[in-house]
Order: structure tokens, then C-alpha cells, then sequence
């Protein structure tokens, strides 16, 4: 198999061009060439915002199978559908569980993928995407207009995957270490009074997940996620048992409280990756190694 990332300089899409390699697959990495690509990795230093020099730096390659890490807007997936439309015939967007954000409510259900309707999703290429900005403050937008657009227009199969919290592994966000450097130090916790239930996913399953999605043959969107969800205070319980101490929690109506505590569900129904073939580990089983790995 011949697979081309887009991205994937760092964290859990590094540890799937490794997978990839490993499992045998050609990897041609495209970015900017801001982080050398990993041993036996062909590596296309390009910018996706510029399409002749995207194209370029493809030249006359053909893959089985694309992967877009770092899709954020509409008209950068146009770009991709431009460009990519004679050069793959499967298509796969990573996403997030911030694209049901607008959509989740207090005890509402695990949201299934047809939640979200694209078909109702407005496209406007006209808003300023080039701006770095106006692109991160519109994260959420910017990521359900790119699938739209691509599951009205893409030449090619696409699926979308929509992952859930990732944890575990050289996470740089920092916010499962939020958890435990406060908890393993005794000090109090911020969350919402009633705080609502997200799911999780292990860095290094999503890694292995993305990499069979590549080579398998299902289309359309996908929640990635063990299957169970927690709340902050589960989480805090978890963390609490590993680090060994009892956590603190004080109720917070601040908008911005510690990480993960929501005030709508997060949950993501994860039944079509079960029968798609693809059976993510329940959250309890690799928790606590994320915990250990990041008070390391």
C-alpha cells in the first residue's frame, strides 16, 4: 500500500506513518518541513495552502490512500479535492469531537455520526481561512465546512474521522498533566457543578485506528473513541487512584474551568468502528499508563 500524510509532524499522527511503515506501506509525508519525517519515510516539504506548489512537490505520484491531519478550513479542502482528484482514490479527514460541540446538551446521548447533518452545513469559502486567527477561533466551523464541502464535491471515497480526546503518549497539550500535577499536589480542581460525561481515546490507538482505515474499504464518517465516556470527576477518580491522593473539587461557573469538564455531552457513539471491524479498548484499560506517562 502507498499512503500520503498530510501533516503528521508530531504526537499520534507521527505514531501512524509509523505504524504504516512498519506494517509495510510506502509513506510519503507532505508539510512544511518543520519536523524531519521518522526513518525509511519519503518526505515532500510543501505548503497545502499553495496549490501549484502542493501539486509540484506531488509531481506525477499516485497513492492508495491519503491521510489529512491538518485540514482546518474549507478552502483548504478544496484545495485537496483539486489537487488530489487524479492522485488517490480514498480520502481520509481527521477530525474531532469539537465538530458535535454545537450539538451536544446536559445527559444527552453518545452522539452517533448522523448528528451531525452536512447536508445542512453551510460552505463559505468568502470567510478570511487564510487568516491563522480567524481560523483558530473558528476551529470547530472551520472543520465541519471542510467535510461538508468534500462529502458534496470530493472525486474521491472519503471518510471522516472524528476522534475523541486523545490522551496518553507525548500528549503536548498538557491537560491530563493539568490533572495530575494539581491532584498528586493536593491542590483543589475547577469543574462544573454538573458536569457532563466525554469520551476518550488512547494516542497510540487512534495511531493504529487511522493507519487500518487507510487500507480498509468503508466511506463517510466515523467516531473514533473507546466506547465508554467519563466525567471529570471519574477522570479525577482515576487519576486519584494512580497518583495516590484523593482529589479536591471545587465547583466552578467560570467559562474557562480545568480541561475536560463540559457542560454538554462529549460522548461519541462508537458502534460503526465496531462493525466496521475496528473495536477500540474500553478507557479503564489504558488510563492509568497515560497517567503514570504523564506525571513522567
Amino acid at each position: 500500500m502507498d499512503v500520503c500524510v498530510i501533516g503528521g509532524s508530531r504526537y499520534f499522527g507521527r505514531m501512524m506513518i509509523e505504524e504504516l511503515r512498519d506494517a509495510g506501506a510506502a509513506v510519503t509525508v507532505v508539510n512544511r518541513g518543520s519536523a524531519p519525517a521518522p526513518r525509511g519515510v519519503t518526505h515532500l516539504p510543501a505548503d497545502r495552502d499553495d496549490e501549484a506548489a502542493l501539486s509540484a512537490a506531488l509531481g506525477d505520484r499516485r497513492f492508495d490512500a491519503v491521510v489529512d491531519q491538518v485540514c482546518y478550513s474549507p478552502v483548504q479542502a478544496a484545495v485537496a479535492a483539486r489537487v488530489f482528484a487524479d492522485r488517490t482514490p480514498r480520502y481520509l479527514l481527521t477530525s474531532t469531537v469539537e465538530v458535535y460541540a454545537h450539538l451536544g446538551r446536559p445527559d444527552g446521548p453518545p452522539l452517533p455520526e448522523q448528528a451531525l447533518d452536512l447536508s445542512a452545513e453551510r460552505v463559505d469559502l468568502q470567510l478570511p481561512w487564510s487568516d491563522e486567527e480567524f481560523r483558530s477561533s473558528h476551529y470547530a466551523e472551520g472543520k465541519r465546512q471542510a467535510e461538508a464541502l468534500l462529502t458534496r464535491l470530493a472525486p474521491f471515497d472519503l471518510v471522516t474521522v472524528r476522534t475523541a480526546h486523545v490522551l496518553g503518549g507525548a500528549d503536548f497539550t498538557g491537560r491530563l498533566a493539568h490533572y495530575v500535577e494539581r491532584i498528586a499536589a493536593g491542590r483543589p480542581v475547577a469543574v462544573h457543578p454538573a458536569p457532563q460525561r466525554a469520551t476518550f481515546v488512547h494516542a497510540p490507538e487512534i495511531a493504529r485506528f487511522l493507519a487500518w482505515a487507510a487500507g480498509a474499504d468503508f466511506t463517510g464518517p466515523v467516531n473514533a473513541a473507546s466506547p465508554e465516556a467519563l466525567d471529570v470527576r471519574e477522570l479525577c477518580d482515576i487519576v486519584g487512584q494512580v497518583v495516590g491522593a484523593e482529589p479536591e473539587l471545587t465547583a466552578s461557573d467560570a467559562d474557562e474551568p480545568s480541561p475536560f469538564s463540559f457542560d454538554r455531552c462529549y460522548a461519541m457513539d462508537t458502534g460503526r468502528s465496531a462493525r466496521e471491524g475496528f473495536r477500540f479498548s474500553p478507557v479503564t484499560d489504558w488510563l492509568p499508563q497515560a497517567v503514570k506517562e504523564a506525571r513522567a
